[in-house]
């Protein structure tokens, strides 16, 4: 046993109650009604900080939720690491899916978890992760074993867009110089084969609404007579897929990048169970866009997916009415190269335009971002697959993931550095769903890895 492995049987307990206690914190951005649990999550990520040895942590207010800063710097000479989390949480509806509490966390064993997971709404995202940093700093600090400068940027608002987060970066680029930014927001495709998140895609969020008739009408003395907003909503929706599940929207596809034969083939080298996979999600068949296998549909592929869709009367029993308005939120995942914003506008135009007579449609833009691809011959690269390899025995595959960070690219445009995704959670996590958990090997071996980082890229930096 080294002696990271030694500090973490030593502490095992406390980091994980330590864990369970942040996690108790209701810190959902999206919700106002929560904004004091927020805010109280924030002071707790400062204490946790400072505890960890850092010399200097502050509460960065912004015009919404606060970023917590914190850095310990040994030496200008050395290379600096900057680790980037966020400590607000999905809201956790549908609560009565929920088979515990979603914060009061508890620790269950599954098949997968012989040794136990923590379940609880933000328990891998990203909670659990971000902490795995923090007590990764912890022990390299109360061993006197960190090799470099490190510094800490923990957000508030990423589960809401990080519509602040840009203007902070922007005026503070000399507190957030570094040589590499570190983020745990992703996972790895197996407890026993470990990844590196290479590439990530962007994401364009919108809401929409359509509108007919001036008030809720009677269904049997108006139908078949005005526009049914519901009817129509549905069936513009229906529209934007065409039988091969290709998105439908001029110009949609213009930018996306066409991956070589090379390229598609080594992402085939993911292990990967079709049949455990519909297992998992209780589904007789998988569904996509046709020409690409499930992994390249959820990664490689831009997707457009309905969130959310509401109307009329929802409430128990009947009441006959044809609603005035139909609402539904869409998001669109893109790939590198395809900008957000000429998405978000390429959508809205199409959209609006589509509408038949009889109803407006209008379209809310609320968030997005661009997509990211690191290069696998960087030194930040070369430190995480250095440092999997010690811990887990393997050499990570490199794997594009479909899910978004949007501030990626922001990073990289503003402080001109590139950012290596090191996640140590698993798709079976449940993030963003009902049951949400994170298994107590995962977050251990994240503890053990992430001083490893530390080590490869200062000595790979000299």
């Amino acid at each position: 046993m080294n002696k990271i492995q030694a500090y973490i049987e030593t502490h095992k307990n406390r980091f994980i109650n330590e864990l369970i206690e942040l996690l108790k914190i209701p810190s959902i951005s999206a919700d106002s009604a929560y904004k004091n649990d927020v805010l109280k999550t924030a002071d707790a990520v400062k204490i946790s900080l400072e505890k960890a040895g850092c010399d200097t942590v502050e509460i960065c207010q912004t015009a919404g939720y606060p970023i917590v800063y914190g850095e310990k710097i040994i030496a200008e000479n050395l290379p600096t690491v900057l680790v980037y989390g966020h400590y607000d949480v999905q809201p956790p509806d549908p609560i009565n899916l929920w088979d515990s509490p979603p914060f009061e966390p508890v620790i269950k064993t599954t098949p997968l978890h012989p040794e136990g997971a923590i379940f609880a709404r933000g328990a891998c995202d990203d909670k659990g992760q971000m902490y795995m940093h923090v007590k990764a700093m912890e022990f390299m600090t109360a061993t006197n074993q960190l090799p470099c400068n490190v510094k800490f940027m923990i957000e508030g608002e990423e589960e809401v867009g990080s519509a602040n987060l840009a203007t902070f970066v922007k005026n503070n680029q000399e507190k957030l110089k570094n040589d590499v930014i570190l983020i745990s927001d992703t996972g790895m495709i197996a407890k026993d084969v470990p990844s590196i998140t290479t590439g990530l895609r962007g994401l364009s969020y919108v809401e929409v609404e359509v509108t007919g008739p001036n008030r809720d009408l009677h269904s049997g003395l108006y139908g078949g007579a005005v526009a049914n907003p519901i009817n129509v909503l549905a069936k513009m929706i229906a529209s934007l897929h065409d039988e091969n599940n290709h998105i439908t929207i001029p110009g949609f596809y213009d930018k996306v990048e066409a991956l070589s034969k090379e390229e598609r083939a080594d992402m085939a080298k993911a292990p990967f169970n079709l049949e455990n996979y519909k297992k998992a999600l209780d589904i007789e068949a998988v569904y996509g866009e046709t020409g690409y296998t499930t992994n390249e549909r959820n990664s490689i592929r831009p997707t457009l997916d309905v969130n959310g869709i509401w109307g009329g009367y929802t409430g128990e029993g009947a009441k006959t009415v044809i609603a005035s308005k139909a609402y539904a939120k869409i998001s669109m995942r893109l790939v590198p190269h395809q900008d957000w914003e000429e998405i978000t506008q390429l959508f809205k135009t199409h959209f609006e335009n589509s509408a038949p007579k009889g109803v407006t449609v209008k379209v809310k833009p609320h968030h997005g971002g661009q997509g990211y691809v690191t290069p696998i011959d960087s030194i930040g690269y070369q430190a995480a697959s250095k440092a999997y390899q010690d811990t887990f025995g393997k050499t990570p595959i490199p794997q594009r993931s479909g899910g978004s960070i949007p501030i990626v690219a922001l990073f990289e445009q503003e402080l001109k550095s590139k950012t290596i995704l090191m996640g140590f959670g698993l798709d079976s996590d449940a993030i963003h769903s009902p049951n949400e958990h994170f298994g107590i090997f995962n977050y251990l071996k994240g503890i053990e890895t992430i001083p490893l980082f530390y080590n490869y890229f200062t000595q790979l930096s000299k």
